[in-house]
């Protein structure tokens, strides 16, 4: 039987889920808050509602291919790619 693990290991926010809502971020005391992507120098590259969104969307991606015996396959989400340069 899978075991739910343990979700309280956040000290200073909250994040929920509801399969028809997707993520909701609030601080401790209920604020309303944002996710963003920072890399290691700091800088935020995204933030807001579209990163919840697309967290969520990746979730959901890989674990309904976990359901469908595909859960090997890794799940991307980004900017389109750079074409190449024709000459």
């Amino acid at each position: 039987m899978y075991e739910i693990p343990d979700t309280n290991t956040l000290a200073h926010s909250t994040i929920s889920g509801v399969g028809h809502e997707g993520l909701t971020i609030t601080t401790a005391d209920g604020r309303p808050a944002r996710l963003a992507i920072i890399d290691d120098s700091g800088t935020v590259l995204d933030q807001g509602d579209a990163v919840a969104r697309e967290a969520w969307n990746v979730t959901l991606a890989v674990y309904m291919n976990l359901l469908i015996g595909k859960g090997y396959l890794r799940v991307y989400s980004g900017p389109p790619p750079l074409l190449a340069r024709q000459s």
